[in-house]
């Protein structure tokens, strides 16, 4: 689909596919281990990652959403899905691949996106230790919120970017 040179390296951005479910889970619950540790508490982090068990879920998001990949030498290290055209559900980006500019390159390709399907906004329900890259992509904060995932309460914070055609 694309392909970003950063740091030497060639990321190629690409639709996502079931065969790349394994490989997305892997990450998810990688990537929370480590990257979310400073935000949550063990109960939370473990709450977030039964996630990666409702296989049905992860076969819909492939089915139903908007699902961009970075894949490097081979491996996915990032991957966004857009929900409905104006809500981004999931933006994870690989523990050993953080800061390298990834989650932009998968944001700002997944924006092209919701302003072709002539969207107005884009919302997303994003984590503690996500809030700071999203404000940078220009979201604000419209409230902060505790979610309750299998018995531990999280807060996380609705946020929104306002699109101009």
């Amino acid at each position: 689909m694309k392909n970003i040179t950063s740091n030497n390296h060639s990321i190629t951005i690409r639709k996502g596919a079931s065969a790349d479910l394994p490989e997305m889970l892997q990450l998810f619950t990688a990537t929370i281990d480590e990257v979310c540790k400073k935000d949550y508490n063990l109960q939370q982090l473990e709450a977030w990652k039964s996630g990666a068990e409702n296989k049905e879920r992860w076969m819909n998001v492939i089915r139903d959403q908007y699902v961009l990949i970075a894949v490097l030498e081979n491996k996915i290290v990032g991957f966004c899905t857009l929900d409905q055209w104006n809500y981004i559900d999931l933006l994870f980006v690989h523990k050993d691949h953080q800061h390298k500019g990834i989650a932009s390159l998968l944001y700002h390709q997944i924006e092209k996106e919701a302003l072709q399907q002539q969207q107005k906004e884009i919302t997303s329900d994003v984590s503690k230790t996500a809030r700071s890259f999203f404000e940078k992509a220009g979201f604000q904060v419209i409230q902060e919120q505790t979610v309750n995932v299998k018995g531990a309460s999280m807060i996380n914070y609705k946020m929104v970017k306002y699109l101009i055609f």
